[in-house]
């Protein structure tokens, strides 16, 4: 039995609390491994030595760190193979999908290659006699990112590239679910020049995150999972003074148009409503096809892709389109969820409750689920299932859909298929859903935009990567200069003000 480590000062460091929670093979139902579960005293040892390297990093030149980030990126992709198996093995979504994930943490980590840039101030020359006024971006000292379990490598490089880049110390709390992916990208920025310290993983349960959120070192925090842990996150870390941005569930919509193209639409629902077993914040598992015609083709055409999916363990190569979910407690909130949609009266088109793989029967796989005439009191409408179950809400009119994804109290994404330019256009305008696809089906931005959703999918006023990260992992110092040359002599009792 493999037991994992911390990751601190660059070393791999044995857990000393005695608590440990096991790490399954999603697909056989096996531990494979033991993760320690650290204690607030190991979460402060990892804060005391990162606190100590910080102020050499952030007075290294934003070149030297974006050089950092360079070779970083060239040991991902060195590294791909190596991290996709590891991160399927843990987490079960297939290898093409988990290399993917790396990918998408990897073009992160290539946006903060752009740092000199995004780092500069901005300077006003002469704002007075004499003065001249200018601001800085300053790092804000120790960071630290609180991450989920279906993204195990993108979630982390999206959080720590940008805080490592802007000159701060990072602590990583991964998901103890799958945490080896986090260690090997820790080990491969220091193998890319980071200094010892700058870097540390410390896995750990709730008794680690309440000590993130309490260490008073510890200046800003990220993190994405459920809304209730992001709402308690949130207002905690708030309440202790500190730079918090958390992200929490999601239920998206896509509308489809009576003019849309069927097939498309029902290949887009497909990947995004089955892909990663639908452990995706961005999956769509709420189809909206607005008239009873359009609702009928579409259940047409999406029960013969449905029951042509594949599902298997990530061994079986590309002939698999969605592996396990993450774990037994996960298989049975998804079927408990199902069953409740039977009994409050959706109509079960597809049935995968009673889905099995021979020679995997203790993994923790789920047929695919399809639901038609879904109404908006349901379970399975108003909760995040996160696996492979798709709910059919039909409705009468284009008013009717947007309003229902409107009054949703998720907000994180959301899309519409249509041939018709005025209806894309106004949805785009008035949806008050923070990442919106137009024959998109899972619209989340490329690394230079900004991803985060609105209503109780995010907490806190800035998005994840882009722009916004540099503003969130920095603070904006502005100094006001005068010399000595041509001033009066004598004290200045009013207000300055800049003739």
């Amino acid at each position: 039995m493999q037991e994992l480590t911390h990751y601190i000062n660059g070393e791999h460091v044995k857990g000393t609390s005695g608590r440990f929670a096991d790490v399954f093979n999603p697909a056989t139902g096996e531990v494979q491994a033991k993760v320690p579960l650290a204690c607030p005293a190991e979460l402060a040892h990892a804060v005391e030595i990162a606190q100590k390297a910080q102020p050499a990093w952030a007075a290294t030149n934003p070149q030297r760190r974006a050089r950092v980030m360079m070779r970083f990126v060239g040991l991902l992709n060195d590294n791909m193979d190596k991290l996709a198996e590891a991160l399927s093995r843990e987490h079960g979504k297939t290898l093409p999908d988990a290399a993917g994930d790396v990918q998408r943490g990897l073009e992160v980590v290539e946006y903060c290659i752009g740092a000199p840039e995004m780092l500069k101030g901005d300077y006003t020359d002469s704002a007075g006699p004499g003065i001249d006024m200018y601001s800085m971006k300053q790092a804000l000292g120790v960071c630290a990112g609180i991450t989920p379990f279906n993204f195990p490598a993108m979630i982390p490089l999206w959080m720590c590239a940008p805080a490592i880049v802007c000159g701060n110390a990072f602590i990583l709390k991964p998901s103890e679910r799958d945490p080896s992916v986090p260690l090997m990208l820790a080990e491969l920025l220091e193998e890319a020049g980071l200094p010892k310290g700058i870097m540390q993983v410390v896995n750990g349960d709730k008794e680690a995150v309440d000590a993130i959120i309490d260490h008073d070192v510890i200046q800003s925090i990220g993190f994405v999972g459920s809304t209730p842990i992001a709402e308690y996150i949130y207002g905690r870390g708030c309440s202790n003074g500190k730079r918090v941005q958390c992200f929490g569930g999601a239920k998206n919509h896509m509308i489809i148009m009576p003019d849309a193209d069927l097939d498309q639409a029902a290949d887009a629902l497909i990947g995004a409503g089955y892909g990663a077993a639908g452990e995706r914040c961005m999956a769509i598992s709420v189809a909206v096809p607005v008239g009873e015609e359009t609702a009928d083709k579409l259940i047409a055409k999406l029960i013969p892709r449905i029951e042509k999916l594949k599902v298997g363990p990530y061994t079986s190569g590309n002939d698999v389109d969605y592996g396990p979910v993450v774990t037994a407690a996960a298989k049975e909130n998804i079927l408990g969820l199902v069953q409740s949609g039977v009994d409050q009266g959706a109509e079960l088109v597809v049935d995968g409750r009673d889905f099995s793989l021979q020679g995997y029967e203790d993994g923790f796989f789920v047929g695919a689920h399809l639901f038609d005439r879904v109404t908006t009191d349901m379970d399975i409408y108003q909760k995040e299932i996160f696996g492979p179950v798709l709910s059919c809400v039909r409705a009468q009119s284009y008013e009717e859909a947007i309003t229902m994804a409107m009054d949703h109290e998720y907000g994180n994404g959301t899309a519409i298929y249509t041939r018709d330019g005025d209806t894309a256009r106004d949805f785009a305008n008035r949806i008050n859903i923070g990442m919106v696809g137009i024959n998109v089906p899972i619209p989340v931005p490329l690394a230079y935009h900004t991803f985060g959703g609105w209503k109780k999918s995010v907490f806190g006023d800035l998005n994840q990567h882009g722009p916004d990260a540099f503003k969130f992992y920095t603070r904006t110092k502005t100094v006001t200069s005068r010399w000595p040359s041509g001033i009066k002599e004598g004290g200045e009792f009013s207000i300055p003000v800049m003739e």
